[in-house]
């Protein structure tokens, strides 16, 4: 038979009581009444086997939720009881009862969250469970072992924590030790009782999670935390609290930090030097990284959870730079956009990374590195269930050392510490799919770089400019955007229009002729889209989002041949994996110059790929100008 899915079992059980439950309205209270009846169901699984009416189990339920309250004090009152009625409690019953509370791979409180708490008060509070695949992954990925102590310096609702529990439990290790072994810290209080709670639900019994603030190192008493930190535990588990917005620690605690400080590079040895200034608002991902590896004994092991563009960019290549001198890292796979999505609006479309590494204990040295980049990952971007999901297959590859083959490579491959260039660690930019592809390619193509075309003068490459919101509409000059840009045409009617005066400003410094190509360098999916500029599109303003590319030698390369080469698979393959998330858009910026152009070496050939695409983009334009003069002519009154 098979099971139901936990989010659909508790999305039928909050609708079920939101409908049906008598004073009690506010989700977090019906939810913690089905805590409630979790506890019991699973500390209990011989509960209500044989029952015979809904009165007889919810006497049954109260009777297990009262030895339960005795064990787990910290999380139930002494006075607490039941609220629901027994037709409430036999629903949940029957509803768990459809679900598999022994797979460990399995969240119930982290489901139970999300679907009882809208995404939008979670967001208001800063409380984002980490998707179970990820949490997952890591912690499976790292294997805690009996003995162990490990540690989530901000471990929201213990998602880390409570997975490593199930593990354990899962591999024999008994609830005491369990217990003993893990350590959490937390900020938010309601969160920090509901990572207990997390906990309890596996090895039902106190852990050492604490309400304090892992920066400051101390908690909402003002007193010190606890227990011992630095170099004091095996393991570090964490999704750090991403975004530029929120500020983090006092300047005396951010002066412990070396990521705190402003770092700036040295262009005579390529490498970062930390300044004695503080940096004006560190990121909290990247001093929790920091905050990571003090915590670690040498030869300790993290799995972090970070965003893809801390590993990519280049306000971020100290943070790498420190990595590798501090830590040996073991694994980085890149996750889809999806991964953070639970539902059409909930969650965020961040491009992340999920990062393993070793606390280094003795002097660099050049060692392999796992590399992955995840397609699919269990889920679609409205949060509904899907059966693609990589994150199984990349486990496997990265514990057995696969390499896969047959187009998925991109599953598992490897790189040496050597191998990173520009304090890059995003997998996608070290996919080896597009250079197996032009491999493939070498008998029949020159492959170009587009870079030495540029340094020989055969190509220069240009950006446009911004004009402000201002002067959208202020006449009928086309402004050029990302979106004006599809199957190698400009639109003849772009959305904002400006001024001839503006255009003046500007029509030397963009110097836009026929025969050049504008191709979108920012963005999301039309990253890479080119148009052809015509002598009909001379006269317009094209933004900065925008790249202007001009054949200035057609001896060499002619710009239809050009337009082919940049619009070719094998190019826009290579372009998906050289574009880095900035903020909230992506960008392929000056890793444009690392294209590599397939061009035939038969002359026959090229002079037809040439043939081809000036015979489209003529049909094209004539096509459109007849169009637009069609329009001119019906409402001419002359």
């Amino acid at each position: 038979m098979t099971k139901k899915a936990l989010n659909v079992a508790f999305r039928e059980i909050r609708n079920y009581l939101a409908g049906k439950a008598i004073g009690i309205t506010r989700d977090k209270s019906l939810m913690h009444e089905v805590v409630k009846c979790l506890f019991c169901k699973v500390n209990y699984p011989e509960i209500g086997i044989n029952r015979s009416d809904n009165e007889s189990l919810a006497r049954l339920y109260h009777d297990a939720f009262t030895d339960i309250k005795s064990q787990v004090q910290s999380i139930f009152s002494d006075d607490e009881q039941f609220l629901l009625d027994p037709a409430s409690i036999g629903f949940i019953h029957d509803t768990l009862s459809e679900v598999d509370l022994d797979d460990p791979r399995n969240d119930p409180l982290s489901e139970l969250y999300q679907a009882f708490v809208s995404s939008d008060a979670r967001g208001a509070e800063g409380q984002f469970f980490t998707p179970t695949g990820a949490v997952s992954w890591l912690v499976d990925a790292i294997a805690p072992q009996k003995g162990e102590k490990i540690i989530d310096p901000a471990c929201g609702a213990g998602s880390f924590l409570s997975y490593s529990a199930r593990h354990m439990r899962a591999n024999g290790v008994s609830h005491s030790d369990i217990n003993a072994a893990l350590y959490g810290i937390e900020k938010d209080t309601y969160l920090s009782k509901l990572a207990n709670t997390h906990i309890a639900l596996s090895t039902f019994g106190e852990s050492n999670v604490v309400c304090a603030d892992s920066i400051e190192r101390k908690d909402r008493n003002g007193d010190p935390i606890p227990f011992e930190l630095d170099e004091h535990f095996d393991v570090v588990l964490a999704n750090p609290p991403f975004g530029s917005k929120i500020k983090i620690g006092s300047d005396d605690a951010k002066r412990q930090f070396d990521l705190a400080h402003r770092w700036t590079l040295d262009k005579k040895t390529g490498r970062c030097v930390k300044s004695e200034k503080l940096a004006t608002n560190p990121t909290p991902q990247i001093l929790f990284i920091e905050l990571c590896l003090k915590l670690l004994k040498p030869g300790g092991r993290m799995g972090v959870v970070v965003p893809e563009s801390m590993l990519s960019s280049s306000t971020g290549s100290y943070v790498v730079q420190y990595l590798l001198e501090h830590a040996r890292i073991d694994a980085v796979a890149g996750m889809p956009e999806n991964l953070f999505k639970t539902s059409g609006k909930g969650g965020t479309h961040t491009k992340t990374c999920l990062m393993l590494a070793t606390k280094k204990s003795e002097a660099n040295d050049d060692h392999k590195i796992f590399m992955a980049e995840a397609k699919w990952c269990g889920h679609d971007s409205r949060g509904n269930n899907i059966p693609h999901d990589d994150l199984p297959i990349i486990l496997d590859n990265f514990r057995t050392k696969k390499k896969p083959s047959n187009g998925e490579s991109h599953l598992g491959y490897y790189l040496t510490t050597s191998d990173i260039r520009g304090n890059v660690l995003a997998p996608r930019y070290y996919n080896p799919e597009p250079v197996e592809a032009l491999n493939l390619m070498k008998k029949t193509h020159d492959l170009i770089c587009l870079g030495d075309l540029v340094e020989q003068g055969v190509v220069e490459i240009k950006v446009g400019d911004e004009v402000g919101k201002l002067a959208y509409g202020t006449g009928t000059i086309p402004f050029v955007r990302t979106s004006d840009i599809s199957n190698w045409e400009l639109k003849t009617d772009p959305k904002h229009g400006l001024s001839e005066a503006i255009y003046q400003k500007l029509s030397k410094k963009q110097d836009v002729r026929a025969g050049d190509i504008l191709m979108v360098k920012d963005g999301t999916y039309l990253i890479g889209t080119c148009a052809y500029v015509t002598k009909y599109d001379e006269k317009i303003v094209y933004q900065s989002h925008l790249y202007k590319i001009r054949v200035k030698d057609e001896t060499v390369i002619s710009p239809y041949l050009l337009l082919a080469a940049l619009s070719s698979k094998p190019v826009i393959d290579q372009i998906q994996s050289k574009r880095f998330t900035q903020d909230i858009i992506d960008s392929i910026g000056k890793r444009v110059l690392e294209l590599v152009l397939p061009i035939p070496k038969d002359k026959s050939k090229k002079k037809k790929v040439e043939s081809i695409v000036k015979t489209s983009i003529d049909d094209r334009v004539e096509s459109r100008e007849l169009t637009r003069k069609a329009k001119i002519y019906i409402a001419d009154i002359d």
